[in-house]
């Protein structure tokens, strides 16, 4: 009865928020999730919070921050809920035409990410939870540029989709 609760309370906190802010709690090492403002007022997006969503109550955030030091290394702080107990997933992202910003992400040009160029699989525990601290280099994209972005999490044996988002604004530093 807890779970339904806790599930319920997560369901209506992200329906009513537009972007997310986290920070980890014990225990599974949930993210906490509270409402901000949304990033509509045509700031740069550097950082997001990337919600993940599935089949029942399977979940999943991103923290996706870029820092702002020459190296332009983008954190992918990844966490997933009531997945498959003890299985492996792949964290992947597509991305549309460079400064083409519309708010519909088309591509289906997806790349596995995790440390660096190396994929990274994202365990889960026997709860079905798990969490990998994954990242990618970005230096070779010019400063300025703009692109939709979307994520999803594949099952790594049979690569079906288990976990999807929506479509994000991303700028680089």
């Amino acid at each position: 009865m807890k779970k339904i609760f806790i599930s319920a309370v997560f369901a209506l906190v992200i329906l009513a928020s537009c972007k997310k802010d986290l920070s980890t709690n014990a225990g599974d090492q949930q993210p906490a999730i509270t409402s901000n403002a949304t990033s509509a007022s045509g700031n740069p997006t550097f950082n997001l919070e990337v919600i993940l969503r599935g089949d029942g109550e399977a979940f999943g955030l991103i923290k996706f921050r870029q820092d702002n030091d020459a190296a332009k290394i983008i954190s992918l702080d990844t966490w997933v809920r009531d997945l498959a107990p003890g299985h492996s997933y792949l964290l992947q992202r597509a991305v549309d035409a460079i400064n083409v910003i519309d708010g519909n992400c088309t591509s289906t040009s997806w790349l596995t990410l995790g440390k660096g160029l190396i994929p990274q699989a994202i365990l889960t525990n026997d709860k079905g939870t798990g969490r990998e601290d994954l990242w990618r280099s970005i230096a070779a994209i010019p400063t300025g540029s703009n692109f939709d972005i979307h994520f999803r999490v594949i099952d790594a044996v049979t690569m079906a989709v288990v976990l999807t988002s929506d479509c994000y604004e991303y700028t680089v530093r």
